[in-house]
């Protein structure tokens, strides 16, 4: 038996992968994330505060039996003040095998972008840091700004994911 897959023509061609994203709102920008990340969808709860966390960590919630801490996106992107109402939604995560949540102002759907779709993201030098982007998504009319959510959670300023190193 053999693993290769023939095409009609007998012609070679390239694999073209697609990737599912779970796209949210903050402010009027719209992001997406990796799908696979992504546990469960929440609506915006009261969270304890935990004393001397940064900012944008709001504190920790009790989910079944999970201590898991809150990271509000508006505050860690420097987008303004975050406001909680019925669209805000808290995007439960595991990441590199620890849970978290981040809350963002809505969330919009689940799209498939090809490679194709995929852009690299923008250098902007060390003004803007942008290492945690793995790309601009497009979309007909809409574009993303793909984040690389674990690259994200486990940077030294957010301290709260330590990263798997292969051993």
């Amino acid at each position: 038996m053999s693993d290769k897959k023939e095409n009609n023509d007998g012609a070679a061609r390239p694999a073209v992968q697609a990737l599912e994203f779970l796209t949210f709102t903050l402010g009027k920008e719209e992001y997406g994330i990796d799908i696979q990340s992504v546990q469960e969808l929440r609506s915006y709860e009261t969270v304890t505060q935990m004393a001397n966390a940064p900012a944008h960590i709001k504190g920790v919630v009790n989910l079944r039996g999970v201590i898991v801490p809150i990271i509000d996106m508006r505050i860690k992107f420097g987008l303004g003040n975050a406001t909680y109402d019925q669209f805000t939604v808290v995007i439960i995560l595991n990441v590199y095998g620890s849970t978290l949540g981040i809350v963002v102002d809505s969330v919009s759907d689940v799209i498939v972008l090809t490679d194709e779709q995929i852009k690299p993201a923008p250098q902007m030098g060390a003004a803007i840091a942008t290492d945690y982007m793995t790309g601009l998504g497009t979309l007909d009319e809409r574009m993303l700004i793909l984040v690389d959510i674990e690259k994200l959670m486990s940077g030294p300023e957010m301290g709260l994911v330590a990263t798997r190193l292969a051993a």
